[in-house]
């Protein structure tokens, strides 16, 4: 997604067969991850729990807008972030800067007390600081092997397992620290993950060596952009963005700024896919192929909307109607939220190698059709939890193995879809525009992000007996999208094809 910043010197090989510094973004990578999964597992808890009781008393609706807000905009700050590594400062310098605010936002929301105005900050900090930081460990990555080819998929196969065993830990810290001792002790825990993760990269940066050192160096004809003038000039306005947010100075409700970025999201894609079509300059089979980008963005849309209810409407279900009784002991709600990346560690292995198995007799099957089994394993989460949603309406609690086996499909869905996804874009994408399309891409999980804020709102804890047939609306909606996708992406798949042959 990234362009390279620098020339790089390849590494002396030390970690795994692999360069070096490799281990430098293994290690801080796990730590962000920790700190944000951590985090995330405890924040829609946090924000529906009784004030009495530490948390801040609000709706199930305006808690679920809030998560919904919080994970979209950690996507699209990822777009600014990326711009300001390649042009302002070098990726290894916003890696450590945006690690130093994410780990600055986490301190503050353990010590906002009652305050939501700190709070709030603290929230607004992890996002600049993740867009900052996340993109550009992955522009790392790529920068130590500047030869490409099959040692660069090895080292993100490696680096991808860092995310996820930060993801596995995280909330099983944060939420048992907050269980029993009280939220912030969970959000404190986050924060000692960043720094962590910070004085990691700071001790090991050198094995990085030129990687990401400098921006990347300006077109021939045009100068340098003024590093200083532009940070001073994007830190004063998100500066001012916040306070006005925060001071309550232009009030807006949660649900209503959701709803907003909602479209805002919709209307920059159609804009972008617009211009594609239109604008762009692009040839008969480039555009079949933009044809197919706009299906599989609004698959993705679609996909996350249903998968990301993990840290919401799951959550809250672990918290209200799962017997989590475990002999003396009480499992903490945030420890599910590990179990799919614990099933990913364990099962992206073998979907890896079913795809090679696949390809190599000739039947791997197309992005789309991928893509509708991500859809499918979507949907019949959603089965399986309004099955177990019928006995919440009883009134009776449900078993852990209710929301396991949830977690278990919903991440063969994701193995199915997000992965190819990217592929898929970075192929079907002309090759001058791919940093813009990933981008795009990545404006369909934000969209995704959102909607699933929105369906989660619309759970309502005082009317039980809605919640079976709310749940099969998604299940019915997520398999027509997969028949939906396997009819129409088939077709134009086809078309693409059969363009190659004119």
């Amino acid at each position: 997604m990234r362009a390279a910043s620098s020339v790089v010197v390849p590494a002396r090989r030390g970690f795994f067969g692999h360069p070096q510094g490799l281990a430098t973004l293994f290690f801080t990578e796990m730590w962000e991850r920790f700190s944000y999964y951590g985090m995330r597992a405890l924040l829609v808890l946090f924000l529906v729990d009784a004030v009495a009781k530490g948390g801040f008393g609000l709706d199930d609706r305006t808690a679920t807008a809030i998560y919904g807000l919080y994970t979209a905009a950690v996507y699209v700050v990822a777009l600014p972030g990326g711009w300001i590594a390649d042009r302002l400062i070098g990726t290894q310098a916003a890696s450590l800067w945006g690690g130093l605010i994410i780990a600055a936002g986490h301190l503050l929301l353990g010590f906002s007390g009652s305050a939501a105005v700190v709070f709030y900050v603290g929230l607004a900090a992890i996002i600049a600081g993740t867009g900052l930081l996340k993109p550009n460990l992955s522009a790392l990555v790529a920068q130590l092997y500047p030869e490409g080819g099959y040692r660069r998929d090895a080292g993100f196969t490696i680096y991808y397992m860092s995310v996820n065993l930060g993801a596995f830990i995280g909330p099983l810290i944060t939420a048992w620290l907050a269980q029993h001792f009280g939220w912030h002790y969970g959000f404190f825990a986050a924060a000692v993950g960043m720094i962590l993760g910070v004085l990691y990269f700071v001790k090991h940066r050198g094995l990085l060596r030129e990687a990401g050192l400098r921006p990347a160096p300006p077109p021939a004809g045009r100068t340098a952009p003024n590093a200083r003038v532009w940070l001073t000039w994007i830190g004063v306005g998100f500066g001012v963005v916040v306070a006005t947010l925060a001071s309550g100075a232009i009030p807006i409700s949660p649900v209503e700024l959701q709803e907003g970025s909602t479209w805002v999201i919709v209307a920059v894609s159609a804009a972008y896919f617009v211009y594609l079509f239109f604008f762009a300059g692009l040839g008969r089979i480039e555009r079949r192929r933009a044809v197919m980008m706009l299906i599989l963005f609004l698959a993705c849309a679609l996909f996350w909307s249903g998968f990301e209810q993990a840290g919401s409407s799951f959550n809250l279900f672990a918290e209200r109607y799962t017997d989590r009784q475990l002999g003396t002991m009480l499992i903490p709600a945030g420890w599910f939220q590990s179990m799919n990346p614990l099933f990913i560690m364990v099962f992206a292995p073998l979907f890896s190698a079913l795809w090679v198995l696949l390809g190599a007799r000739n039947l791997d099957p197309s992005a789309p059709t991928k893509f509708v089994f991500g859809l499918l394993g979507m949907a019949i989460g959603f089965v399986i939890l309004a099955a177990a949603a019928r006995y919440v309406a009883a009134g009776q609690q449900v078993s852990p193995m209710w929301l396991t086996s949830v977690y278990l499909v919903h991440t063969f869905g994701e193995l199915c879809l997000s992965p190819v996804g990217l592929s898929a874009f970075t192929k079907l994408a002309p090759p001058r525009l791919v940093s813009q399309s990933l981008g795009v891409w990545f404006m369909g999980t934000a969209l995704g992000q959102l909607i699933a804020g929105r369906i989660a709102g619309e759970f309502d804890a005082n009317n039980l007996g809605a919640m079976p047939g709310q749940l099969m609306r998604i299940f019915w909606f997520g398999t027509v999208s997969a028949v939906a996708l396997l009819v129409v992406g088939g077709i134009v798949h086809r078309w693409i094809v059969a363009t190659r042959e004119d």
